[in-house]
């Protein structure tokens, strides 16, 4: 296994106000963006030729990482003008493709943190003789997920949409993000219009007689599509939990980048990563959350699960929990921020302008 496609063109709506300057892979996770540690995971698992599928925001991707060299790799860019859909974009770059038609290739989705062991998969691929292999994960409540129920030597028997009834719920094992393709599969993907591998490419290929193999890895998996979602991954890198051989600097309750100033007495736990040239004041408390580069907050500030966008304010005993404060956004003193709330880039709130409590 030498080459892989990234799948990095999506708009990342539910992140806003997150993306409306940067593209949902590069918004930083623990100290760097997030393409970056699925970028060192492949590399770590044997993989030197990526191409990355882009589409929102194009024009951020080969500015940061450039031929892939400082990564140990050799990195091309696809643009979609249009977007293309998951196997679209997959078919999109298979010009850019090295393999032979029965070599296999890997693919990922670009909002999706997971331990998975890349070699185990790479193995059962061919082990099995699969035209596609899937990593499949188990999760609690697989409702808002697609359904991939396997016989009991891992062959793929359906694909069932987003189940809504108990009845219909016929397994735990959802579809993780991450597939081995024969080549010859991607080559045969319709050209030049949107393409949903789970809605069409898996099903027909399925029907057809194809053989679509999955490997349930239940280890670290998790979509960071919510702003909820992309602090707690950011935390667990930080934390340890989450592997990634590109957090930069050493695991713990903290990642505190060379540029940053800490005051002496803020606390910072869970966690926390505070960027390049951010300001965290005396007597702040700050536990898993993400405070991006050059961002200030005030002395006597507490938040708590909550993302802190570039060059933000965050004013002096304003308390945010669960919230998301764009780039350039200004909060001023003693406001309250509660779960849910998204402040968007370049806002102002006036002091003491939104509070769950008396100002008393």
């Amino acid at each position: 296994m030498t080459e892989a496609i990234l799948l990095v063109g999506g708009k990342g709506t539910r992140l806003r106000p997150l993306t409306v300057h940067t593209p949902k892979p590069m918004v930083p996770a623990a100290g760097v963006p997030f393409l970056t540690h699925q970028l060192a995971r492949a590399r770590a698992a044997g993989v030197e030729h990526i191409v990355l599928a882009t589409s929102y925001l194009a024009e951020v991707f080969e500015p940061h990482f450039g031929d892939g060299s400082s990564l140990g790799l050799h990195i091309e860019y696809v643009t979609e003008e249009e977007p293309l859909g998951t196997g679209g974009a997959i078919r999109n770059v298979a010009s850019r493709l090295r393999s032979d038609l029965d070599d296999p290739v890997l693919i990922f989705n670009g909002d999706i943190l997971t331990g998975l062991d890349i070699p185990a998969l790479i193995s059962t691929h061919r082990s099995s003789g699969a035209d596609v292999s899937l990593h499949l994960t188990r999760v609690t409540d697989p409702r808002a997920y697609g359904l991939v129920p396997t016989d009991s030597a891992g062959r793929v028997q359906a694909f069932l949409e987003k189940p809504q009834t108990p009845e219909e719920i016929v397994t735990d094992q959802i579809n993780a993000g991450a597939y081995v393709f024969r080549r010859s599969v991607i080559d045969a993907i319709p050209v030049g219009r949107p393409v949903s591998v789970e809605r069409e490419t898996f099903p027909e290929l399925l029907a057809s007689g194809a053989h679509l193999q999955g490997m349930v890895d239940s280890t670290y998996w998790l979509d960071l599509g919510t702003p909820g979602a992309f602090v707690r991954g950011s935390a667990d890198l930080v934390l340890g939990r989450a592997p990634s051989p590109a957090v930069p600097g050493r695991c713990g309750d903290r990642l505190v980048l060379p540029s940053a100033t800490v005051a002496s007495d803020a606390k910072l736990t869970g966690g926390t990563v505070v960027g390049h040239g951010a300001t965290v004041g005396e007597g702040a408390r700050i536990s898993g959350s993400a405070i991006l580069d050059g961002a200030v907050i005030a002395p006597g500030a507490v938040i708590t699960d909550s993302l802190i966008g570039a060059r933000a304010h965050v004013g002096a005993r304003s308390i945010l929990t669960g919230a998301v404060v764009g780039d350039g956004a200004s909060v001023g003193p003693d406001n309250e921020l509660r779960e849910g709330v998204r402040i968007w880039c370049d806002a102002q709130i006036p002091a003491a302008a939104l509070r769950f409590s008396s100002d008393q």
